[in-house]
């Protein structure tokens, strides 16, 4: 802990969690503070770099006020941390690491290698610069009530008195890479409450027969509309041995999981032709020969693959010959959900610390001094960009509020 009356000592700082809120907390305190950096895993980053595989979607394009929206209800709360750096923002800081970005056809933004490696060693060389130590194998195991950290570490317990103390320690999600959402349990010991854990961006259960399941799990559903209720989504999914996943239903995953907990159920419609019109299907299906199989007539009429055809024969046992019916069928094929998909398997999760349990700066109410970012904050996003922007954004946004809580904190003997 630095000494109060050594009137130019910086003070300490300790960030636990070495995912991009952590870090992007680590890098703004490090001109400012003395920063250690600990991480429970052997390397920091663990699920940064496995997201960054197929393409390391960091923000998107799109215009701010509609980017806000995708928050939610959580929206208020995060704007002012997303406002103080927004998605340009983070470009320009991945063009200062060189790895400049580019925009792709949906709108989400890239960096040019598409790979999340490049980027996260060129940060790390630049925390370094800044001073900042990285500990892995370090994990927090208490928070005492004098603000002492106790931490695991391959040496032995240890316990650290930083100046304040910022935790990001992710979500409930790929328990492997570090998110095992087991820091609730620590919270709730200093009477720091915590909402359960939900997923979010997942996939979900649905009871397909024997048949569909033994000869369709793996295989995909390509450009199909997505509708429950008022929400509407569009794009691929993967049919699973247990239900359906994908980029299309993610969107929806918010309200399926809800109206599952409310109802016990959810209602899904695929619309596996989105681009035609019902009238413009039913006559494309009149023109067909009546003699046709089922098969043969909406392979022929309508391009529709094996799955797709399999899939109305699960909804509807036989479907209706009539080309009104069946076309209105192929437009709303009905899907019932049972259950999300399990945490660990969800790309993020809902739940964590409420907004009322912290101030504006990210600060702990409850413990003057902690700051909390990422996904430890109760709010969720779609996929495309969203969830690294605030996470980002929350981490910076904390790491300025530990700053000004520094310099404003009441010190004793003066």
């Amino acid at each position: 802990m630095a000494d109060p009356q050594e009137p130019h000592a910086r003070p300490s700082v300790a960030v636990i969690g070495a995912g991009p809120a952590g870090l992007a907390a680590a890098e703004l305190l490090a001109p400012h503070a003395d920063v250690a950096v600990h991480d429970r895993m052997p390397s920091p980053g663990r699920k940064f770099l496995v997201a960054g595989r197929g393409g390391l979607n960091l923000t998107h394009s799109e215009p701010l006020p509609a980017f806000l929206a995708r928050y939610g209800a959580a929206r208020a709360w995060l704007e002012p941390a997303i406002a103080a750096f927004p998605p340009d923002a983070l470009r320009a800081w991945s063009q200062g690491l060189d790895q400049p970005c580019f925009t792709g056809s949906s709108g989400r933004v890239f960096p040019r290698t598409m790979k999340a490696s490049p980027l996260l060693r060129a940060w790390a060389s630049r925390l370094d610069r800044l001073g900042v130590t990285l500990h892995t194998r370090s994990r927090l195991s208490a928070l005492d009530p004098d603000g002492t950290l106790r931490l695991d570490t391959p040496a032995g317990p240890e316990r650290l008195r930083p100046d304040a103390a910022l935790l990001a320690l992710g979500g409930a999600s790929w328990a492997r890479l570090g998110s095992d959402g087991a820091w609730t349990a620590l919270l709730t010991d200093i009477g720091i409450p915590t909402i359960p854990f939900r997923p979010a961006n997942c996939g979900f259960h649905t009871d397909w027969s024997d048949a569909f399941r033994a000869r369709h799990a793996g295989t995909p559903l390509k450009s199909v509309g997505l509708r429950h209720g008022a929400d509407t989504a569009r794009g691929d999914l993967v049919v699973t041995a247990g239900g359906l996943e994908g980029g299309a239903i993610y969107p929806l995953s918010a309200p399926l999981r809800d109206a599952i907990a409310r109802d016990g159920a959810a209602m899904l419609t695929l619309d596996l032709r989105p681009d035609l019109p019902a009238a413009a299907l039913a006559a494309r299906l009149a023109r067909v020969r009546g003699r046709e199989s089922l098969s043969n007539t909406l392979r022929r009429a309508l391009s529709l693959a094996p799955v797709a055809i399999h899939l109305l024969r699960e909804a509807d046992a036989p479907p209706p010959r009539d080309p009104s019916l069946l076309a209105a069928l192929v437009k709303a094929v009905p899907i019932r959900l049972t259950a999300p998909a399990p945490l660990d398997r969800a790309i993020s999760t809902a739940g964590g610390i409420p907004r009322d349990a912290v101030d504006a700066r990210f600060m702990l109410r409850a413990r003057p001094g902690l700051f909390v970012a990422g996904e430890m904050l109760d709010w969720e996003a779609p996929t495309g960009g969203y969830l690294l922007q605030a996470a980002f954004a929350t981490g910076r946004a904390a790491a300025a509020g530990l700053l000004d809580w520094l310099a404003t904190r009441p010190v004793a003997g003066r």
